[in-house]
């Protein structure tokens, strides 16, 4: 098996992979780069195969808008697997806020500056935390400027995906309010899983990975 390369979501870096077990992996931490006000989701993903050399027989793991890169990811390459936590792998899987949103951008009256502080941010992106979580996550979105989470939010709200490529998986939960898994058919559920179940189930969705990268069958899981 090839390399494994970690894709974090919009707002987040890859300590959202803290807690997950690939021990015995060759694992490869994909940090976000600057993108080109021009850049869509598309050529941001061949710029991410140029910078972490992501080949042919790669696996890429990807959350949130993690995964929606490495579905263009996988367009461009023969990856060995792909497999996206809490996201979506095509333009019909997203939920119908995407529609709002690109006819009526009021996302866009919010100062570009005021976006890395904004806590709503939070409760939008990872949903309930408590206190300790939050000052992670807060770092976390503290680390990237305005630019890149303005350009980031027009550019996943601007994804079109109609291609699954081949050995593509999808892991859900069954109470993400931000990408709701009765969108997606044939994906595997968690329940009681949250969009930041990677952080929080951890343990759950190390077993559902080691379960996919070794061909093993997995069914859904109970929380």
């Amino acid at each position: 098996m090839g390399r494994i390369f970690l894709i974090p979501g919009l707002g987040a870096d890859c300590r959202i992979y803290n807690h997950i077990n690939l021990d015995g992996y060759d694992v490869v931490s994909v940090n976000w780069i600057t993108p080109a006000p021009s850049d869509t989701l598309t050529t941001y993903a061949q710029k991410l195969i140029d910078q972490y050399h992501i080949v042919v027989g790669s696996v890429v793991i990807g959350n949130s808008m993690g995964g929606m890169i490495a579905m263009e990811i996988g367009k461009i390459i023969t990856c060995e697997k792909i497999i996206l936590i809490s996201s979506i792998r095509t333009v019909d899987e997203a939920p119908g806020y995407f529609s709002f949103f690109r006819s009526i951008p009021v996302y866009k009256l919010v100062p570009q500056k005021a976006l890395p502080s904004l806590d709503y941010l939070l409760d939008l992106f990872f949903g309930k935390l408590d206190e300790k979580e939050k000052e992670l996550f807060r770092d976390m979105l503290k680390k990237w400027s305005p630019d890149f989470l303005a350009w980031a939010i027009d550019a996943v709200l601007g994804w079109g995906n109609k291609i699954i490529p081949e050995n593509t998986f999808l892991i859900t939960g069954d109470k993400d309010l931000v990408f709701p898994y009765k969108n997606a058919k044939d994906a595997i559920v968690v329940r009681g899983g949250t969009h930041i179940m990677l952080y929080d189930k951890a343990e759950e969705i190390s077993k559902l990975l080691k379960g996919i990268l070794g061909n093993i069958q997995q069914g859904n899981i109970d929380a």
